[in-house]
């Protein structure tokens, strides 16, 4: 590892889809498609640079017969000082991103498990999509680094497609987990420090649907291309690729249109063989190449990319296009530099008629091959076209406007050769990685100093240090209500005071808390979290973390949190004891009130960055965002050196959901509010209780064996 204090270690998070150093697998599903190139580039692009000395690529590992043995490996080298890291997250085998929601948490403690073993903490997180974007906010958050997000793809975007489509809100839920998505692309939103995307028009047209629309933490920094692979054609280049579209066609000499793409509805494949199968110029200028992904059996594929390329041939055979469209079954990755330049040797032109594309990778691979461009008028080919002027831009719904751009570029030879020498030039200028690297880093050093890593030295009594385990409570639902039970409970903690550290995590503040404590009989913890995760005390001598306190204060505004939630109906501030500098506490009443979605959606209009946390129906907490119990509980973990995996976390609240989830040991007792924790019920490390309150808490010690082994479930580990 090259990591040194004076140059930068940078954290990737690309969660999903198939990442490896060689061959990757573009177009084998929607989840491995351009993003996954993406992160692989970036990585070896900045991993070039004198400045940086590490580049860590973080995504799960998958161990799963029906994909190779590499994507199992935890560590793959992509260069010196760059290497892909694989974390266990959920299910060993490969699942679709919209599953991966429930294993995030998990992801998140096994990475933060992963960094301590290292021999420094990154720089700066770099995630990537909405399922990284909430890992990294929960790590930045964690380490107090910078967060920079790059979405590629938004929810709040896809939906308004897919309701063009005909979807209901209902259906696009179910098969897409929408809300959880556009819920964590808000949250990376109110949170990262930097947002990069790759054109202009992911700016206005898709960020600008969002409550946390900021431009001014926005960056138009587009992808690289890889100019020693993408190149025009030398003199004399054969390529054996040419071999298997000899089948298909009837007269191979002739151009070649290009469409190259995974086999997705919104790739609009459809469109472009209407376009040829209508015009006789087109089939009579250049036959079709459609390479859209690998095939053995289509009726093997998923539903999505069955439905797509049983149109494609039921159009070449309505059309009769047979012996002018080639659709090969199969291609390997490193033939794609070769297919483009194939095309470009005989005076072909490359196609994308997506209805929409985010940015459009495949052009610049086209254009640094030589290749004109004919390209969609919705996305990033608008600004790619602009700075490179290779080619045209079409109505991606106009089978004439696409015919007609077609045959310009295939009939008018100083056309062709405008558009080839432009593209060639134009990637060179603005898309090469280098330049990427170069903007990228300009830009991380310029964001304001304002982030204070995690302290190393440990806060507590020395004693505190040699326990390897550790039990969280709830004061409220957990330990008061059930007086035989709290007895028994103090009795096993001081039994086993050498081996555990014992920490209580409420919603009280901190005098109420101890009052309660005192009235109770239950002995000071050696960790007190109190007021929902906004305090932390340690040792008898209740010593402040102030380090955490200095954390939270980040973007936080109590005074414009009261001001935007003044006037609403259904709630009604607590008394001026139950308040505090990082705490806006409500009653709340569910009958005249907004919904908490509601009440959380106009924080956001208002671009106010914090946690909106609801318990028991009646009550509504607003604290800073690097507040909650789960992000204090975990930032405990980390200074007192306990595994999360040896920390029994007790909840009966929505409060407590945080804590809950990831790798902590969980137990929900039996006197829990139903609604707020029913979504729990499948989480593997979760204990429901049947008893109540402390009772609830020896039983699920008992159900982990937690004093005696401490034997920790091997899900999600």
């Amino acid at each position: 590892m090259a990591h040194t204090k004076d140059r930068q270690y940078l954290l990737l998070i690309s969660v999903h889809g198939l990442i490896r150093a060689h061959d990757l697998e573009l177009g084998r599903d929607a989840d491995t498609g351009g993003q996954t190139k993406y992160v692989v580039d970036l990585a070896r692009a900045l991993a070039e640079r004198d400045d940086v000395g590490q580049v860590d690529l973080v995504t799960r590992r998958v161990v799963d017969p029906a994909v190779s043995d590499d994507y199992a490996a935890p560590i793959e080298s992509l260069s010196d000082k760059a290497r892909i890291v694989r974390i266990d997250a959920g299910p060993e085998e490969y699942i679709p991103k919209e599953q991966l929601w429930d294993h995030l948490d998990s992801f998140m403690d096994n990475l933060v498990n992963w960094l301590n073993e290292q021999p420094r903490m990154p720089d700066l997180v770099h995630s990537h999509y909405a399922d990284a974007g909430y890992v990294g906010v929960r790590l930045a958050n964690l380490l107090s680094v910078p967060l920079i997000h790059t979405g590629h793809s938004l929810g709040r975007d896809k939906r308004k497609r897919l309701l063009a489509r005909g979807l209901s809100r209902e259906e696009i839920e179910q098969t897409y987990n929408m809300e959880r998505r556009i819920d964590a692309e808000e949250e990376v939103l109110a949170n990262a420090d930097l947002v990069i995307t790759s054109t202009h028009n992911e700016i206005e047209e898709q960020y600008g649907l969002y409550n946390y629309y900021d431009p001014d933490r926005m960056a138009v920094i587009p992808p690289g291309t890889d100019l020693e692979q993408f190149h025009p054609p030398r003199a004399g280049e054969t390529t054996a690729f040419a071999d298997k579209l000899a089948p298909f066609l009837h007269q191979p000499d002739k151009p070649l249109i290009l469409a190259l793409s995974r086999p997705d509805e919104r790739k609009n494949i459809a469109t472009l063989i209407e376009a040829y199968g209508e015009s006789q110029a087109l089939q009579q200028a250049a036959n079709l190449l459609i390479v859209a992904g690998n095939r053995d059996d289509i009726r093997d594929m998923d539903a999505g990319a069955q439905s797509v390329l049983t149109n494609i041939l039921l159009l070449i055979d309505s059309y009769d296009l047979y012996g002018r469209v080639a659709i090969p079954k199969h291609h390997h990755a490193d033939e794609v530099a070769e297919i483009y330049r194939l095309v470009a040797a005989g005076g072909g032109v490359f196609i994308n008629p997506a209805l929409t594309e985010p940015f459009g990778l495949t052009l610049l691979e086209a254009a640094a091959s030589g290749l004109p461009v004919v390209a969609t008028e919705n996305g990033g080919p608008v600004d790619i076209i602009g700075n490179c002027r290779n080619g045209e831009l079409v109505d991606p719904l106009d089978t004439a406007a696409i015919t007609d751009a077609l045959l310009r570029l295939l009939q008018d030879h100083d056309s062709w050769s405008r558009a080839s020498h432009n593209g060639i030039e134009g990637v060179r200028r603005h898309y090469a990685w280098q330049a990427h690297a170069e903007s990228y880093l300009a830009r991380i050093r310029a964001l304001p100093g304002k982030h204070h890593p995690i302290p190393r030295e440990r806060p507590a009594a020395r004693a505190i240090r040699y326990r390897d385990r550790a039990i969280f409570t709830d004061l409220d639902q957990n330990l008061v209500g059930h007086a035989r039970g709290l007895r028994r409970f103090i009795e096993v903690i001081r039994a086993n005071r050498k081996c555990v550290t014992f920490g209580i995590a409420t919603g009280r503040r901190i005098d109420s808390a101890l009052a309660l404590m005192k009235k109770h009989g239950i002995p000071r913890p050696d960790v007190l979290i109190s007021g929902l995760g906004t305090r932390i005390h340690y040792g008898q001598s209740l010593t402040e973390d102030d380090w955490w306190a200095d954390h939270i204060d980040h973007d936080w505004n109590r005074q414009r949190v009261r001001r935007v939630l003044a006037d609403l109906p259904g709630l009604q501030l607590q008394p001026a004891k139950e308040q505090s500098p990082f705490k806006v506490s409500y009653y709340f009443d569910p009958r005249k009130a907004p919904s908490l979605d509601e009440i959380i959606a106009l924080l956001r209009q208002k671009e106010l960055t914090a946690n909106v946390i609801s318990s028991f129906g009646q009550f509504l907490d607003i604290v800073p965002s690097r507040a909650s119990k789960g992000q204090a509980l975990r930032y405990v973990s980390q200074r007192l050196d306990i595994p999360l995996e040896h920390i029994l976390v007790a909840g009966g609240s929505g409060a407590d959901e945080d804590m809950m989830r990831g790798n902590t040991l969980a137990v929900v007792v039996g006197n829990r509010h139903h609604e707020e924790l029913s979504q729990l019920v499948d989480q593997e490390r979760i204990y429901f209780a049947e008893q109540p309150h402390a009772l609830g808490l020896l039983e699920a010690i008992d159900h982990y064996d937690f004093f005696n082994a401490c034997e920790v479930p091997l899900v999600d580990a």
